[in-house]
């Protein structure tokens, strides 16, 4: 029997773009029906100009990595079939205006439900999963891996533009969030029954278009025995997205062995969690931080270390120290995607569109 805290899944998020132009493409319903993912499946978004890849339950970063390229190369295959690029990017490089949305009731719903806000909503990104035995057990590990969100936003930020220009921001997809109710660092529960009633609530109130729609950046997954964090950008590389992956199951790991002993998640505050949170969209891995536990600025590279040496024997316990290690290092030393989107971008948007494209593959 496997072990709570060992299995994991990613679901990637991606934007088709047209081959030529740049400009987002309304393809999801022509590569989704030519796209052959293998043991991942593959899906619609909200917007036309969006796809999902979604691994199977791995336990292995070795497994879950073969099945993200293998997913990556399936849709980028497919979109390229249809005249289209397929980028990982937290929002789009160029701005095309919004595209029309997917079809179905609960798409027509969310529509209706935020308006202006969902039209052009074109960000995306990596959510991962891990396993738990219950909700209640969720409910206490997203505790405590609260304080760490902002770290795991800081090495994913992969979202510099903003409407065709340059936001400023190592994640423009965090900010894009912020306009929706109920987002942003999950609220401290002390259980899973607190949990689902102020989701309740947030429906009853018409905030979310159903219990199964909330905004928190780690949650009980409303569909499988798991904690999802949804924290991350869409990664450039599958490297990357293994990082994260890595990393947050070792925080999961790291708050089953807290939960085991009894000992109670620090209650960050609120607006501390929220500063923390913006001040890793903004500067990424390059500027300060917000320390969560002494309520001050820090070096971002700071509390990434201090990160790695919080989940240090977890990431031992089942083999991925080295990997991360290694993975961290790089992120520093070659900048996150957002930093390498910027570099690009001293060769034009194209320039940028490109490396991302070449960037899917590796």
């Amino acid at each position: 029997m496997t072990s709570p805290g060992t299995t994991l899944g990613v679901e990637e998020e991606f934007l088709l773009v047209d081959a030529e132009t740049g400009v987002p493409a309304p393809g999801a319903t022509a590569v989704l029906k030519c796209a052959e993912p293998g043991p991942t499946s593959v899906q619609r978004e909200l917007l036309s100009t969006q796809v999902e890849s979604a691994t199977d339950v791995c336990e292995t970063l070795a497994q879950l990595g073969d099945q993200l390229v293998r997913g990556r190369a399936a849709l980028a295959s497919a979109a390229a079939a249809n005249g289209m690029l397929l980028l990982s990017t937290g929002t789009p490089v160029v701005d095309g205006g919004p595209p029309p949305h997917s079809a179905g009731e609960r798409f027509e719903s969310i529509m209706g439900s935020y308006a202006e806000v969902v039209a052009n909503y074109q960000v995306s990104g990596c959510h991962v999963h891990v396993g738990v035995p219950d909700r209640d057990t969720a409910v206490a590990v997203i505790n405590h891996l609260r304080p760490w969100l902002p770290s795991l936003l800081a090495l994913s930020g992969n979202s510099v533009f903003a409407a065709g220009r340059d936001s400023g921001y190592a994640s423009w997809r965090t900010m894009e969030q912020t306009r929706f109710p109920g987002g942003g660092a999950t609220p401290w529960f002390g259980s899973a029954a607190e949990y689902d009633a102020e989701v309740a609530r947030l429906a009853e109130c018409g905030a979310i278009v159903d219990e199964a729609m909330c905004f928190w950046l780690a949650r009980p997954s409303p569909r499988f025995p798991t904690v999802e964090v949804r924290v991350a950008d869409a990664l450039p590389t599958v490297r990357e997205a293994l990082l994260q992956a890595a990393l947050t199951r070792a925080l999961v790991r790291t708050a089953l062995s807290e939960v085991d002993c009894g000992r109670e998640a620090v209650r960050v505050p609120d607006q501390v969690a929220a500063a923390a949170l913006w001040a890793a969209a903004r500067h990424g891995v390059t500027g300060f931080a917000v320390h969560p536990f002494e309520h001050r600025r820090v070096p971002a590279v700071s509390m990434i270390a201090q990160l790695f040496e919080h989940v240090r024997d977890a990431l031992a316990d089942v083999g991925d120290e080295s990997f991360v290690d290694a993975a961290i290092k790089a992120v520093l030393r070659e900048g996150n995607g957002a930093d390498r989107q910027r570099a690009a971008a001293v060769g034009g948007t194209r320039a940028v569109i490109d490396m991302l494209a070449d960037a899917v593959s590796r």
